[in-house]
């Protein structure tokens, strides 16, 4: 490991530097609630980019036509499907960077967000969909924009999935989670998702019911049912309510405590190493 990486990733896990320190501190921590309330995020970019756009129309074009021929095809393709699905994720987190490579810096930022996402789902294993992964995605599309959101999002299902069982449903649930991380970064450039406390739990409560309970409760009937009609897709919506609700719930709970001292980080990070 280089000399470099170390520096950084020892910046990345310590607490915001004091002022008696040499480096000086690129970013102040509020230390009132009403300044978290009134913070204005890591970075404001107003708009959204033609490649945003560009990767939005790849992302909800194409990935769920793979994702559907693909399971289709039946007998244990899902894996090679995943394997797809992580490679359409990477195309737009790779096109941020357009006329330069990435730095070793900013991939270790993602994959820390995935391990960081991984580990929250295994500790809560014991409470069905009581999890912060969804939070963990949420702040990642805040931080670091919608591509690299949807990125942490398809990686953190999949690899979660080697300890919670692969199957048929990983595909949709690293689309599920994708495309929470890429709305949330879309959603913030565009001014609409701000950095408050309500304004991010709202968002997370209603992501879960409006983006993955949209998109896991069809795909339950594609995978295990051979009709798809109304009546089916509202038994599905109603029978998986209850359990949409705790994840919702559960989201907004966590980022209520998690988005604060994350974003604050992530945020100070950028500044200091130019990041994404």
């Amino acid at each position: 490991m280089s000399q470099n990486t170390r520096n950084f990733l020892n910046d990345f896990y310590q607490d915001v530097p004091s002022a008696n320190k040499k480096t000086p501190a690129t970013f102040e921590k509020d230390t009132e609630a009403e300044a978290w309330d009134s913070w204005q995020g890591p970075v404001v970019r107003p708009g959204i980019s033609r490649r945003t756009k560009s990767a939005l129309v790849l992302l909800v074009l194409l990935v769920p036509a793979v994702i559907y021929f693909g399971l289709r095809l039946g007998n244990r393709h899902y894996l090679v499907i995943s394997l797809l699905l992580l490679l359409l994720a990477m195309l737009p987190f790779f096109m941020i960077f357009e006329d330069r490579k990435p730095q070793a810096r900013e991939l270790i930022v993602i994959a820390v967000l995935v391990a960081i996402g991984v580990a929250s789902r295994g500790a809560f294993f014991m409470l069905p969909q009581f999890k912060p992964v969804a939070a963990i995605v949420i702040i990642s599309g805040v931080a670091f924009g919608g591509e690299a959101g949807f990125l942490v999002g398809c990686m953190t299902a999949l690899v979660s999935n080697i300890f919670f069982s692969q199957g048929p449903w990983t595909p949709w649930q690293m689309f599920a989670l994708g495309m929470i991380g890429f709305v949330a970064g879309v959603f913030y450039r565009l001014g609409w998702l701000k950095t408050n406390r309500w304004s991010l739990c709202t968002f997370g409560f209603f992501s879960i019911f409006f983006i993955y309970g949209l998109i896991m409760n069809p795909a339950s009937l594609l995978m295990y049912s051979a009709t798809l009609d109304i009546k089916a897709l509202v038994a599905i919506f109603i029978s998986g309510a209850p359990m949409d609700l705790v994840h919702a719930l559960s989201t907004a709970i966590f980022l209520g405590v998690l988005a604060k001292p994350f974003l604050e980080k992530l945020s100070r990070i950028k500044k200091k190493y130019g990041l994404i």
